[in-house]
């Protein structure tokens, strides 16, 4: 006797709400940990070609830490005009002391796929780079990342 699978459908998707402290948790596999989790593949419902992952509200992106010479050689790329020529970069160092927020949802864009499944897992996500978030109604459930 064959065991069925269940595949999860848009309108039977179960969505919880987490809060995540990015303080001393290394760039990579914070941002690794969240794309798993805002896909859904901790889920046993898993499904490719469905959003079925959770929200999650990241606090202190501007304590997340870089390890090794990343401050300082690891380099952000990004096109201000987009032509040629209107390319600039960013080292980590810099993206931590003033763009925090920009840093971990690009580390985290990175993980996910790209197209219009993406984009929609992108929203779920919520960076603030203090302590202070605006989610307070959604009674985020504390999920600690630093294990």
């Amino acid at each position: 006797m064959q065991r069925q699978t269940t595949l999860a459908k848009k309108e039977s998707v179960q969505r919880a709400w987490y809060l995540v402290d990015a303080t001393d948790i290394p760039l990579g596999r914070l941002a690794s940990k969240l794309a798993v989790i805002l896909m859904g593949k901790d889920k046993p419902t898993y499904t490719p070609n469905v959003d079925c992952g959770d929200n999650i509200v990241v606090i202190n992106a501007s304590k997340v830490k870089l390890t090794g010479n990343h401050p300082e050689s690891k380099k952000n790329y990004y096109n201000v005009s987009q032509y040629n020529g209107g390319l600039r970069t960013r080292s980590a160092g810099v993206m931590k002391a003033e763009f925090p927020v920009e840093m971990v949802e690009r580390a985290v864009w990175g993980m996910l796929p790209k197209g219009p499944l993406g984009r929609s897992i992108i929203k779920k996500l919520h960076v603030y780079e203090g302590a202070e978030h605006k989610q307070q109604a959604q009674n985020p459930q504390v999920l600690d990342l630093s294990k």
